[in-house]
């Protein structure tokens, strides 16, 4: 049995749990943990990646998914978000295929079993970091840290940062993305179950299934590639046995044995090493290449520090954030969903105090490297280097080190770091429980530390249960994050509280004066309320401050039109289809003003357009009918009628209009047929009673 397993003897009594039922244990409290989280509603990004997103439907294909991005627009897009990770998607698809539709519980239950699964395989995960890798003759793993590896399992299963992959269904592609990298971490364990005659490891099948589960990893969310890094570490430090410490002596005191390494005559090893280069450089040139247009193009607000000037700037903040994600993990009490939008201020010089928190984080992290790799206790080694491994590694494609990343602090992206620091935490209860005689008192903090965990995750699954309780909570943690006033503005906007909306739309444009998308929703409500004046010069600023920004000069384009001030908006019209060619939205507004300026050719151009993108754009399939109706072209309208209604066949107001059409063409039967068939899917309208009367 390892050693910190029986300095953890006084928090689980030596008839441990056997592995069966450590498991059991483990999967039953990181489900009991989320489970408040099933009933909740399609949340914040959930909109995007799966309510709008047409790769879930059966109407694309499925061979597209391999060319979408996560948000289902084309990768090959200038706008796309290049976040390739079409298994994710793939899941997506399943679930609304066996759900019936959008209905939310189908797609959260998986997301907490899958939790539930992940935390039931960390005990074996953890079982490796803790008590190594040793077999039985008949190739039997042996758990040789029990009670380290069921604590950390435990301590990983509770951790409240977990609350956004598991809660939120977005979080899926993080879910599945650590379930194969934990898998290809496992296979590559494998890889050293036999010894061949030489006494080394190795087994080319478990590599390359790990590089496969790696790809597989990746293919579910980009940060899955980081577990060749980890196995590579993990081959050189732990099964190499390579010491660091011994090799600075030799060569501070040139000696020649240093030349007979047995690590550098590794054939074995240097076979791996070529593996899993080789793997990793074929899926980074894959990557790259699906990629199409190079990377996302992100802006200020997403992350600031990454457009500083100063690259000491940069540097101090990028390593505050790492500050921030360490205590994330230390003290997971403030969570909130989106950390950027000012609500973590730019140091901008040394003399911040805050500059202490990054400080702190690299006299810990200097300390637990320099004991990692030079201290003289191989199973200290092993565990710190493999915690700190677990830690770092899966972390890097978030550090802003590679390329620039589009926020300032994601919870989310800790996901599978969180394995590193559960490991670094257990060790440091053995470590105080073998240096001290109050091992009831560890017990006791131990104890608490999972109950508040337990606690906090339940109260933030509950709050990730509703728009409203999710953006509202964050106003305690981000005060002046502009997006959490954005957020709350527009759940009360799509609640009608339209007075309230506009107050939090007031504090996201003072928090950030360019906050375009908050400009271009308060001129909305200021538009619907007539207060016309106010909302052109806010649609103006946003277009001054984004030129490309289609959705601001449309709806700037609908005030113009209000205030008679036609030229102006059709400019604004051309201008947002300039920048969005398929708007077919805007082609209805544009056919709108030429209708009020009696150029009916040109309305019925743009309606026709606007169908032709959108075919089921039932208002404007209805203005061609009326319009064409009312200028005297019967047939012609007629004939729009019915195209329309065999697009859009249970549409009660085309009916409606297509009715009035058949009456005025005599067809009374016909006409007659569609009135009823109009009033009986919408019996409240009193013009088609009137109009069947007549």
């Amino acid at each position: 049995m390892a050693v910190l397993d029986t300095d953890l003897d006084h928090i689980f009594p030596s008839s441990v749990l056997p592995p069966f039922w450590a498991k059991l244990v483990v999967g039953l409290v990181a489900i009991v943990c989320f489970a408040r989280s099933y009933d909740g509603d399609f949340v914040f990004d959930d909109s995007e990646a799966i309510v709008n997103n047409k790769d879930l439907q059966a109407e694309t294909p499925l061979g597209d998914l391999w060319h979408h991005d996560f948000w289902g627009s084309r990768l090959s897009s200038n706008t796309s978000h290049k976040s390739y990770r079409p298994l994710t998607v793939l899941t997506f698809r399943i679930n609304y295929y066996l759900s019936g539709g959008f209905h939310p519980v189908g797609f959260h239950v998986v997301n907490i079993l899958l939790h539930g699964g992940i935390s039931v395989l960390m005990v074996d995960v953890f079982s490796v970091l803790f008590g190594g890798l040793q077999y039985t003759s008949k190739g039997r793993r042996l758990h040789l840290a029990p009670r380290a590896s069921l604590l950390a399992a435990l301590l990983f299963a509770v951790h409240p940062v977990h609350t956004e992959c598991v809660a939120g269904v977005v979080g899926r592609a993080d879910l599945l993305c650590a379930l194969f990298f934990l898998l290809s971490f496992l296979g590559y364990c494998k890889a050293f179950r036999e010894s061949n005659k030489e006494g080394t490891y190795s087994s080319t099948f478990w590599v390359l299934l790990s590089i496969f589960l790696g790809a597989v990893a990746m293919l579910c969310k980009e940060q899955g590639i980081t577990v060749l890094g980890l196995n590579a570490v993990f081959d050189i430090l732990v099964i190499g046995k390579f010491n660091v410490l011994e090799i600075v002596q030799k060569v501070l005191h040139k000696d020649k044995s240093l030349e007979s390494l047995s690590m550098l005559r590794n054939g074995g090893l240097l076979f791996r090493m070529t593996l899993l280069t080789s793997g990793g450089a074929g899926m980074l040139y894959v990557r790259w290449r699906i990629m199409g247009t190079g990377p996302p193009a992100f802006t200020e607000v997403d992350n600031p520090a990454s457009f500083a000037d100063s690259m000491l700037v940069r540097a101090i903040n990028y390593n505050y954030y790492y500050s921030l994600n360490a205590w994330l993990l230390l003290c997971p009490w403030w969570l909130c969903f989106d950390w950027s939008m000012g609500c973590i201020p730019l140091i901008k010089s040394v003399s911040d105090w805050r500059v202490i928190a990054l400080a702190a984080l690299w006299f810990c992290l200097i300390g637990l490297i320099c004991q990692a790799l030079c201290s003289e206790d191989g199973h200290k080694r092993r565990i710190l280097t493999l915690g700190l491994g677990f830690l770092v590694i899966p972390f890097l494609p978030a550090s802003n080190l590679f390329f620039r990343v589009g926020f300032v602090v994601a919870e989310r992206v800790l996901y599978l770091p969180s394995v590193g620091y559960c490991v670094l935490l257990t060790f440091g209860f053995g470590a105080l429980s073998k240096h001290t005689k109050k091992k009831k008192l560890i017990a006791a903090v131990v104890l608490g530390i999972l109950l508040i965990n337990m606690l906090r995750c339940v109260v933030r699954s509950g709050q990730w249960r509703s728009e409203e309780q999710l953006f509202r909570s964050a106003l305690s943690v981000c005060p002046l994050n502009a997006k959490v006033h954005y957020n709350i503005g527009k759940n009360l906007a799509d609640k009608g509280n339209q007075t309230a909306a506009i107050r939090y739309y007031r504090e996201a444009v003072r928090l950030n004066p360019k906050y375009v998308h908050a400009m271009n929703n308060l001129g909305n409500i200021l538009k619907e309320r007539n207060e016309l004046q106010e909302a052109e010069e806010l649609l103006s600023l946003a277009v001054r401050i984004q030129p490309d920004f289609a959705a601001a000069w449309m709806n700037l384009g609908i005030v113009q039109n209000s205030l008679k001030r036609f030229e102006a908006a059709e400019q604004s019209y051309r201008m947002a289809i300039k920048h969005r060619r398929k708007y077919p939205d805007c082609y209805y507004n544009l056919g709108r003003l030429y209708a009020d300026l009696n150029r009916h050719v040109d309305a019925l151009n743009a309606w026709r357009n606007a169908t032709v993108l959108k075919p089921e754009h039932s208002l404007a399939w209805n203005n061609m009918i009326i319009l064409l109706d009312n200028t005297g072209n019967l047939a012609q309208a007629e004939a729009v009628g019915r195209e329309a209604l065999e697009l859009i066949p249970n549409d009660h107001s085309l009916m409606f209009s297509l009715a009035n059409v058949l009456g005025k063409s005599q067809k009374y039967k016909e006409s007659e047929a569609l009135f009823l068939k109009a009033i009986k899917a919408n019996p409240n309208a009193a013009s088609y009673h009137g109009n069947l009367d007549v």
